[in-house]
């Protein structure tokens, strides 16, 4: 049975596992921009994400409270913007599961969990980016029920 809760300054050491599978994934699909064994963070950094209550950090944790996987977000409104109106956005900076639990629905539940977080919290929407080399999580995005709404595009020089 999954558990999704806040995340704690406890559970830094095994969100520091799986931020190193993330950065991984990455590193595999575009090694020219991502380092291998590096992860996004600090632990310090981490601490005050963790504390800071306008980026809710979520964890999965299994039945022996292990963190299984987590859902870092942020809240982002455009108040006062010439062109964008003024709604209130939930973005997920970064949803993981751990690589050995992947396909038991782990994924699911906790991007479920973040949604209703976002309703609750009046948001008018739910935005996250996905690397193109990152194929598995964009179907699982897709599966989700979430479309495109912008693309980013590059040329290599």
């Amino acid at each position: 049975m999954i558990h999704i809760r806040r995340a704690e300054i406890a559970d830094i050491g095994e969100i520091n596992k799986l931020l190193y599978q993330v950065l991984m994934v990455h590193h595999k699909g575009r090694p020219d921009l991502f380092q291998a064994n590096a992860k996004k963070y600090t632990d310090k950094e981490l601490a005050d994400i963790i504390a800071d209550n306008e980026k809710p950090v979520f964890v999965a944790a299994d039945e022996n409270k292990m963190v299984v996987g987590y859902a870092f977000c942020r809240f982002q409104q455009h108040a006062g913007s010439n062109i964008f109106t003024d709604i209130k956005t939930l973005y997920i900076d970064d949803l993981c599961v751990d690589e050995t639990k992947r396909g038991m629905h782990i994924g699911k539940t906790l991007y479920e969990y973040v949604a209703a977080f976002a309703k609750e919290q009046g948001c008018y929407n739910i935005t996250l980016n996905v690397w193109a080399c990152n194929r598995d999580a964009m179907r699982f995005y897709e599966k989700c029920g979430l479309a495109p709404q912008k693309i980013g595009m590059e040329k290599i020089l």
